[in-house]
């Protein structure tokens, strides 16, 4: 199983996030959404 297949995609990298509690995280860069984004 590769990095992109976690999740919702990175949106600058394309990796796949993990979700943690209400927040995106990118392995790379971070957390990139969390709840009060509104991205769905």
């Amino acid at each position: 199983m590769s990095d992109r297949d976690h999740g919702r995609p990175c949106p600058a990298c394309g990796t796949g996030m993990q979700r943690r509690h209400c927040k995106y995280v990118c392995p790379r860069h971070g957390v990139v959404y969390d709840c009060s984004d509104t991205f769905w």
